[in-house]
């Protein structure tokens, strides 16, 4: 399984995926550009580490000795002194990059061993890279006109409607490894998380895109719960597949899974997935706590019926106290 995008949508359906298989690859967005991330980015022209750590995390072993690890990893110093704001895990990854002359996968890779993980962690690219995107509604005096806005920050907090997208470089590298990945693989996943800002800057780096157009492994999209604020505001989740099917026209769906609840027009939905030639599965997935959060353990149940028909491999407790025997989708 290869699964795409960045941040806490990644997080959730990596800690997900490791409960169906153990043969996980992250490949992660690189085009972070603030806090933490953004500082060590700026300063040391290496790949912003912060959704690699969070990669980490989500697929690090689970005894308390990784446990304990984990907690280091995610621990954010406090104060107002230059490292303040840091995440530990971001200054081990540096440091690991700069020990190793400069290469992003063997600092993952030892991470990796160092936390134990389950999987492997990659880079969707070699380079850092910087989001633009056209961006309609910025200028409240001129709503009907088109302002570029630049970075990941200001497209994610946008007041506008996005309505292109675009990596800079144009032509950015891609991880020699991460597109053998999803040439190998059975199953790609994208999403959930970040539609312009995680999961769709994958569909823009020419090679990696190639390798998910050709492929033999099966793809699924992973619908989001709800609408982010300032980057998707006022879409819809037909409206997601569309912008999916705008960036990328030659790619292939096969499953597009959503939570039963969060779905308010299911034909509708119905006829979108159809109209990319895929089938749709409602599942749910979502915690169920009133926050639009997927919930691993439940999103691992549906993984294990959609990616290979069976239960997952392991059914922790949901945090609504029930079991993932409770939750397959139907």
């Amino acid at each position: 399984m290869v699964a795409l995008g960045g941040g806490h949508g990644l997080h959730a359906s990596l800690s997900a995926l490791r409960q169906v298989t153990p043969h996980v690859t992250a490949v992660v967005t690189v085009a972070d550009d603030g806090g933490s991330s953004g500082r060590l980015r700026s300063e040391l022209g290496q790949l912003p580490p912060g959704d690699l750590r969070m990669a980490l995390s989500a697929l690090a072993r689970e005894d308390a000795w990784g446990g304990t690890w984990t907690t280091l990893m995610q621990h954010r110093f406090g104060g107002q002194g230059p490292l303040a704001g840091h995440a530990v895990g971001n200054l081990v990854l540096a440091g690991l990059t700069e020990c190793n002359g400069g290469d992003p996968v063997a600092a993952l890779d030892l991470a990796g061993r160092l936390l134990g993980a389950v999987g492997r962690v990659l880079p969707m690219s070699t380079a850092p890279l910087e989001i633009a995107a056209e961006v309609l509604g910025v200028d409240p005096a001129d709503p009907e006109r088109t302002t570029e806005v630049v970075g990941q920050v200001a497209v994610a907090t946008t007041p506008g409607r996005v309505t292109g997208l675009r990596l800079r470089p144009h032509d950015p590298p891609a991880c020699p490894q991460s597109v053998r990945a999803v040439l190998d693989a059975e199953w790609v996943v994208l999403g959930p998380g970040s539609w312009y800002t995680s999961v769709l800057p994958h569909l823009l780096v020419p090679e990696l895109r190639a390798a998910l157009v050709a492929t033999s492994a099966r793809r699924l999209v992973c619908l989001n719960l709800a609408a982010q604020a300032g980057e998707t505001d006022g879409l819809t989740p037909q409206d997601h597949l569309q912008v999916l099917r705008t960036h990328a026209p030659d790619l292939r769906l096969d499953v597009v899974l959503g939570d039963e609840q969060a779905v308010s027009d299911a034909d509708g939905l119905r006829h979108a997935v159809a109209d990319v030639g895929a089938r749709l599965v409602l599942a749910p997935v979502a915690r169920g706590d009133g926050t639009p959060r997927h919930a691993p353990d439940r999103l691992a149940a549906a993984y294990a019926e959609v990616l290979l028909g069976a239960a997952p491999r392991t059914t922790a407790p949901t945090h609504a106290g029930t079991s993932t025997e409770d939750h397959r989708w139907r």
